[in-house]
């Protein structure tokens, strides 16, 4: 992988990661040494999210995991240039 993708990829986890704390959530960016990075979030209700950021033929996109899930969420994406990118996170996780 291009050390330019793996700091896109930073970048855009790092930047939502601001913006859900913004809006009053408990985020943390888990860095490991030989994966990907990953955006750990608390629900209202306590539950993890796993938010990770991949590049799709449309750009790159966030995607959603419950902690419980062993799978991906195949619909559940989000653009990651969209402005209201954690809003959209924050409704979808808490629905």
């Amino acid at each position: 992988m291009a050390a330019r993708e793996e700091r896109e990829r930073f970048d855009h986890l790092a930047r939502l990661g601001w913006d859900l704390h913004v809006l009053g959530h408990c985020v943390s960016l888990l860095v490991p040494v030989a994966d990907l990075p990953v955006l750990e979030m608390l629900t209202m209700d306590g539950a993890e999210v796993h938010i990770t950021a991949i590049r799709r033929y449309c750009g790159w996109v966030f995607t959603l995991r419950p902690w419980w899930a062993r799978l991906w969420w195949r619909d559940t994406w989000v653009v990651a240039h969209a402005d209201n990118a954690a809003a959209i996170i924050v409704a979808e996780v808490n629905a």
